[in-house]
C-alpha cells in the first residue's frame, strides 16, 4: 500500500469517526426529548385515569392540557429523531421511528365527555407511550452501538 493510500484511508477513518461522533450527539439530543415526552405521558396518562373514574370537565380539561404538553414533547422529539436518523444514514444505519396522536379523540372527549370518548383518549395515550419506550429501546440500543465503535 501506497502512503498515499494510506493517507487516503487514514482520512476515511477520520471523517467516519466524526460521523459517527455527530451521530452519537443527536441521538442523545432525541433520547432527551423522547424521555421528556415520555415524562409528559406518564403524567397524562395518570390525569385520564381520574378523568376516566369521573373526574369531570375540570379533569377533562386538564388532562387535554397536560396532553398538549406531550404532544408538543414529542414533536420536539420527532424532530430530533429525524435528525439522528440523518446522521444514522450518513454512517449507513437505517432507523425508522414514527410517533402519532390523534387529534380527533382531544376533540370526542370534550364533546362526549364520557367514559367511551375518556376510554379512547386513555388507549391514544397508552398507544404513544408504548410507541415513545419503544423509541427509547431502539435510540438506546444505537446509541451503545455506536459508542462501542467511536
Amino acid at each position: 500500500m501506497s502512503a498515499e493510500e494510506s493517507e487516503v484511508r487514514q482520512m476515511n477513518n477520520e471523517v467516519m469517526k466524526q460521523e459517527m461522533r455527530e451521530a452519537v450527539e443527536a441521538g442523545e439530543r432525541a433520547l432527551l426529548s423522547l424521555r421528556a415526552a415520555q415524562n409528559k405521558l406518564n403524567n397524562t396518562k395518570n390525569w385520564g385515569l381520574f378523568d376516566l373514574f369521573g373526574g369531570g370537565m375540570i379533569a377533562s380539561f386538564i388532562k387535554h392540557s397536560k396532553l398538549d404538553e406531550a404532544v408538543q414533547c414529542m414533536n420536539q422529539a420527532k424532530v430530533n429523531l429525524h435528525t439522528f436518523q440523518k446522521e444514522l444514514k450518513d454512517i449507513y444505519i437505517p432507523m425508522d421511528l414514527n410517533i402519532e396522536v390523534d387529534g380527533f379523540l382531544k376533540f370526542a372527549d370534550y364533546f362526549f365527555d364520557g367514559v367511551v370518548a375518556d376510554y379512547l383518549v386513555q388507549s391514544k395515550i397508552s398507544d404513544a407511550r408504548a410507541q415513545v419506550d419503544d423509541a427509547i429501546y431502539r435510540v438506546e440500543s444505537l446509541l451503545m452501538d455506536l459508542k462501542e465503535r467511536c
